[in-house]
C-alpha cells in the first residue's frame, strides 16, 4: 500500500473547481458551510496535505472571502472540461491537482493516498468509486501529457471529463485501496440538492458526535 508523504515528493498546484451556476441548490454551492467551514475551505484544507499553492477556478468568485487566488475558464461553457482545462493551462507544476466544491467530504488523506501513485508511467491518478465509476474532477493530471488531449477533446465536443482518462495512461485507484481511509465511506458524495445538503449536515454531525464520545 502506499504511504509516501506526497507533499514532500510531488511537485504539484492544486485547484478548486467551483463549477457552475447551482440552479439545482438554488444557492452558490462554494459558499454553503459543513463543520463550521465552507466548502471551498473543506477542498482547500484537503489540498493542503499535498501542495501549498491553490487556487480557485470560478467564473463567479472573486476569492475575497477566501483569500485564495482566481483563474477563469479560458474555454467558456465548456463545463467541468473548461475548468479542468484552465487548471491545466494556469498550473506551474508538473502535476495539477483537481478538486470539485461539492465533493465536501474529501479528505487530504484521500489526496496524499492518490499522490502515492504518482510515476512516470502515468499521466492521470483518479480514484472508483464504490459503484466503480472513476471519478475525473477528484484527481491528479500531468500537465504536458493532459493538457492537448483536454484541448483537442473540447475542439471535438466532447466535454465528458471521464474521456479524458480513456485518452491518456490513467492509473485507476480501486475503492479498496481507499477503504482504509478515515471517511472512506463519504468521499464521493456529491451535494447538488438541498436534501443532498440536509444528508451531508446530518453526517457531518453524526462524524462529530462520534468523534466527541
Amino acid at each position: 500500500m502506499k504511504t509516501t508523504d506526497s507533499r514532500l515528493m510531488l511537485d504539484v498546484d492544486g485547484f478548486i473547481l467551483t463549477g457552475g451556476a447551482s440552479s439545482r441548490m438554488g444557492t452558490d454551492k462554494a459558499r454553503l458551510r459543513l463543520g463550521g467551514k465552507t466548502f471551498v475551505e473543506r477542498a482547500e484544507e484537503a489540498l493542503r496535505a499535498i501542495t501549498t499553492r491553490v487556487c480557485l477556478v470560478s467564473a463567479r468568485m472573486d476569492g475575497a472571502s477566501s483569500g485564495l487566488p482566481v483563474i477563469k475558464d479560458i474555454y467558456l461553457d465548456r463545463g467541468a472540461l473548461g475548468g479542468l482545462h484552465a487548471t491545466l493551462k494556469h498550473g506551474a507544476s508538473q502535476w495539477v491537482a483537481v478538486v470539485p466544491c461539492d465533493l465536501p467530504f474529501v479528505t487530504g488523506s484521500l489526496l496524499k493516498r492518490l499522490a502515492s501513485f504518482a510515476s512516470e508511467q502515468f499521466h492521470a491518478i483518479a480514484p472508483m468509486q464504490a459503484d466503480g465509476r472513476p471519478q475525473p474532477l477528484c484527481a491528479l493530471y500531468r500537465r504536458d501529457e493532459c493538457l492537448p488531449v483536454v484541448e483537442q477533446l473540447i475542439r471535438d465536443g466532447e466535454l465528458r471529463p471521464r474521456v479524458l482518462l480513456e485518452r491518456v495512461r490513467t492509473c485507476r485507484v480501486s475503492f479498496d485501496e481507499l477503504t482504509d481511509l478515515d471517511g472512506a465511506s463519504l468521499f464521493f458524495t456529491n451535494i447538488n440538492t438541498p436534501e443532498d445538503y440536509d444528508y451531508a449536515c446530518r453526517r457531518e454531525s453524526e462524524g462529530a458526535v462520534i468523534a466527541s464520545s
